[in-house]
């Protein structure tokens, strides 16, 4: 698979993993993690949209150290999705508008025109994916096969990107 189509692949599977673990460092220097939607809002470059508040913790942890990660797991697919990036707070309203969508009200009942609603954006620099056998038996047959063969059980394919988009 050439670094393009492995680019791809990797923008169609977060696109299908809405829910993440986003990591940011805290004021202590310590990792700190919250689930996050990205209501599939990755451009063509690979850049992760989110919506949050400006006035939140990670804002402020962002502003402080842009350096995050960002995980996605897919168990039943058995597609697992790791993203290093560099973040940065967007408070441009054309771009909150151009995202909107209206499950949002339930964080932001004023809608995209609420003062404090902002946009995170992670701009990819490493990923790597797990892209595993997908059915319960196929996962079996290949742990039953490495245990009788004495091989290294087969769980898919992985990619690392550098440098991504």
């Amino acid at each position: 698979m050439s670094r393009d189509s492995d680019f791809e692949k990797l923008i169609e599977m977060i696109k299908d993993m809405d829910l993440c673990m986003l990591t940011t460092v805290d004021e202590s220097d310590e990792l700190h993690s919250r689930p996050m939607s990205l209501n599939g809002d990755v451009d063509d470059e690979g850049n992760l949209w989110f919506f949050t508040s400006s006035k939140s913790h990670k804002a402020s942890e962002i502003e402080r150290t842009p350096n995050v990660n960002v995980s996605f797991i897919d168990t039943e697919d058995q597609r697992y999705v790791s993203i290093s990036g560099v973040a940065q707070l967007v408070e441009d309203r054309q771009k909150i508008k151009e995202l909107w969508k209206p499950v949002l009200k339930a964080w932001f009942p004023d809608g995209p025109d609420q003062p404090d609603v902002a946009l995170l954006k992670v701009k990819m620099t490493k990923a790597e994916y797990w892209d595993g056998p997908s059915s319960t038996i196929a996962q079996a047959i290949s742990f039953v096969s490495a245990i009788f063969t004495g091989k290294q059980v087969e769980l898919g394919e992985n990619k690392k990107l550098d440098a991504v988009g």
